[in-house]
C-alpha cells in the first residue's frame, strides 16, 4: 500500500516557495521544503534560517516551530499565518522569547508584520455565580474559575458548573461533565434539589477517578488538571507554600483537547509563583505557560511542573530560551497514588 500525497499538504508548501521567494529572494535556491502539520516549511540551504507557514491553529503551534528550527540549526525563524486574529496571539507569546521570532501576516503574496496582540485577562465570575462558590466546596468540588465562568472540578475534571440566568441577577449549578453530560444530566435529575444533583455526580465520577481505578473515559480526560488539582492540594511537591488553580490566557475548548492548567502562589521565600502543569508530549507547554504567567503575574518565577516520565530535553532547552526563563520540576510518576478527592 502506498502513501497517498495529501493535495492541501502540496498547495502550502507551493504557497509558502512563493512568499519566500518573492520577500527572501537570496534564500530561495537550495531551500530545501518540508511538512508540519497544518503547514509547510522551508529552511535556506545554510540552515540558518526557516520559514514556517501555519494553516491551521496558528495560536497553538509555536512550540512544535521553535522545535522544528532548533533541530535545523536555524537562528532566525519567520513564521506565516493568514488569521490576524490567530497572529496576534502567536506574537504575543513570541515575544516571551529572549530571540522572538518574527511573526507575518499573508494577504496573498503580500507579507506584513504583525503586532502582538495585548496580555489576556482571565474575568471574576458574575457576583451571582460567586455565592455558589461555598455550595461547589461543601459538595468536595475544588472551584475553579476559568474565562468568567465559575466550575467544581473533582480532581481536575468539571463536575458542576454555575450558569448566570439570562437576567444576570440570579444563577444555578448543573452537574455533569462537559455542556452535553450537564443537559443530560438536568433531564435525569430534574427531580432532585440542586444539592442531590451535585452529590449524584460526584459519588458517580469519584467512582472512576481515582488512582488505580479501571481505565474509563473520566479518568482519561484533562490529565493535566488532575496533576494541578494534586499540587495545590500539596504545593510542597513543587517548592510551592501555596497555590490555588487559575484559568490559562487561551482556554481550552473542549475536555479531549490537549492543554496546560496553571496555578499562582508563592514559592517558600515568598516570592510570586506560576506553576503551569501538563502531561505527556505537549510541544506547547512552555508557549502556552508564558503566556499564563504573562496574564497573571509577568514578573513570577515559572515553573514548569511535568511527571518524571514526561520530562523532555525540548522542554528544558525552550524554558531556557525564555527573556525569563523557567525551570522545569518533575514530580513523582506516582503522583496519582494515595490521593482522592475525598483527601481533597
Amino acid at each position: 500500500m502506498t502513501d497517498v500525497p495529501d493535495p492541501r499538504a502540496g498547495l502550502l508548501a507551493a504557497k509558502l516557495g512563493a512568499i519566500v521567494r518573492g520577500h527572501w529572494p537570496d534564500a530561495a535556491d537550495g531551500a530545501r521544503p518540508g511538512p508540519f502539520p497544518g503547514g509547510a516549511t522551508l529552511v535556506d540551504a545554510a540552515g540558518s534560517r526557516a520559514w514556517i507557514l501555519l494553516d491551521e491553529d496558528a495560536d497553538r503551534r509555536l512550540g512544535a516551530a521553535l522545535a522544528l528550527a532548533q533541530r535545523a540549526g536555524a537562528d532566525q525563524l519567520h513564521l506565516i499565518v493568514d488569521d490576524a486574529v490567530a497572529g496576534g496571539i502567536l506574537a504575543r507569546r513570541a515575544a516571551q522569547f529572549a530571540a522572538p521570532p518574527s511573526v507575518w501576516l499573508a494577504a496573498g503574496r503580500e507579507l506584513a508584520p504583525v503586532p502582538a496582540s495585548p496580555p489576556a485577562t482571565d474575568p471574576p465570575p458574575a457576583p451571582a455565580a460567586e455565592l455558589y462558590r461555598p455550595v461547589l466546596a461543601a459538595a468536595g468540588l475544588e472551584p475553579v474559575v476559568e474565562d468568567g465562568n465559575l466550575l467544581g472540578e473533582l480532581l481536575g475534571l468539571e463536575v458542576a458548573r454555575v450558569v448566570v440566568d439570562p437576567d444576570g441577577a440570579t444563577a444555578h449549578v448543573e452537574a455533569g461533565v462537559g455542556r452535553f453530560d450537564r443537559e443530560v444530566g438536568a433531564m435525569m435529575f430534574a427531580e432532585l434539589a440542586e444539592g442531590d444533583a451535585v452529590a449524584r455526580a460526584v459519588e458517580f465520577v469519584a467512582g472512576v477517578r481515582a488512582a488505580g481505578a479501571p481505565r474509563h473515559p473520566l479518568n482519561q480526560l484533562v490529565p493535566e488538571r488532575w496533576l494541578r488539582s494534586v499540587l495545590v492540594a500539596r504545593p510542597e511537591l513543587v517548592g510551592a507554600a501555596e497555590l490555588r488553580p487559575v484559568g490559562s490566557a487561551v482556554p481550552r475548548r473542549n475536555l479531549k483537547e490537549a492543554g496546560v492548567a496553571s496555578a499562582v502562589g508563592e514559592d517558600r521565600e515568598g516570592r510570586a509563583l506560576v506553576v503551569t502543569c501538563s502531561t505527556g508530549v505537549d510541544l506547547e507547554l512552555v508557549p502556552c505557560a508564558a503566556d499564563d504567567r504573562l496574564t497573571h503575574a509577568p514578573d513570577a518565577r515559572l515553573i514548569l511542573a511535568v511527571p518524571s516520565r514526561d520530562a523532555l530535553p525540548i522542554t528544558t532547552q525552550l524554558a531556557e530560551h525564555l527573556a525569563l526563563p523557567a525551570d522545569v520540576v518533575t514530580v513523582d510518576d506516582t503522583w496519582r497514588s494515595g490521593f482522592s478527592g475525598a483527601e481533597a
